[in-house]
């Protein structure tokens, strides 16, 4: 479905990623793991279209992504939730939602999506005349994450969706996410801190150092094996 291959990239001269050969195949979730500085964000970003990549090529369902715009690229199913919560401050809930479904292959199904978003996320649902800003950062990131469901993404990319949040706050967010996935066949990316965690959701992890792939194993590998988890699944990850 995705495939990165040789794809390095950057910001101003400085390498945030080295020749990193990346996929995801149809209907798969996968973890992207490392410490502080290793290239998560950035690949994403690459993905998404805000960073232009130096060398390589991403290519999804076969298509060069590299010559479609930001905007095309969300057209296409590729749904970007970026770190920060990023949500609309001023705009009611309700509304950051509506606008989260503004993909044309959304639009008719706006009732739908938000049933399907406040089901997943229900503390959302007394809170939809309010506006955005006045979430506690637990509720603005379910409001980030409920916002690029409402697009019906093939391709969701969830960048650091525990950051800066309380334990129970993080917890609500992953126990959505969860449940998003039983009920949803969209293939998925998780930028995670909380490295077992994210494993719980995902089939599939990357480990990223220095801007270049590391470690790529499945989930019970890397669980499964005690110096893999010791080696890759610590305290700094």
């Amino acid at each position: 479905m995705l495939e990165t291959h040789d794809l390095s990239a950057g910001y101003e001269g400085v390498p945030a990623l080295r020749s990193v050969d990346f996929r995801v195949g149809p209907q798969e979730r996968v973890a992207i793991l490392g410490p502080n500085g290793a290239g998560k964000s950035t690949l994403l970003k690459t993905i998404s279209g805000t960073v232009t990549p130096e060398v390589g090529s991403i290519r999804f369902d076969g298509q060069d992504l590299l010559a479609l715009s930001p905007h095309q690229r969300v057209e296409a199913g590729i749904v970007h939730v970026p770190q920060g919560r990023m949500i609309f401050a001023s705009m009611t809930v309700a509304d950051n939602l509506r606008l989260g479904g503004h993909r044309s292959a959304a639009r008719q199904r706006h009732d739908e999506r938000r049933d399907l978003v406040l089901e997943i996320f229900p503390a959302l649902a007394d809170m939809l005349s309010r506006d955005g800003g006045a979430l506690s950062g637990g509720q603005q990131q379910m409001l980030a994450v409920a916002r690029g469901v409402m697009a019906c993404p093939r391709l969701l990319m969830l960048d650091e969706p525990s950051m800066g949040l309380a334990p129970r706050a993080a917890d609500e967010i992953f126990e959505g996410v969860a449940a998003l996935l039983q009920s949803e066949t969209t293939a998925m990316i998780v930028v995670e801190q909380r490295a077992y965690e994210a494993l719980e959701v995902c089939d599939r992890a990357y480990v990223l150092e220095s801007g270049e792939v590391a470690l790529e194993a499945t989930n019970e590998e890397l669980l499964g094996d005690e110096r893999l988890a010791a080696a890759y699944l610590g305290t700094e990850l």
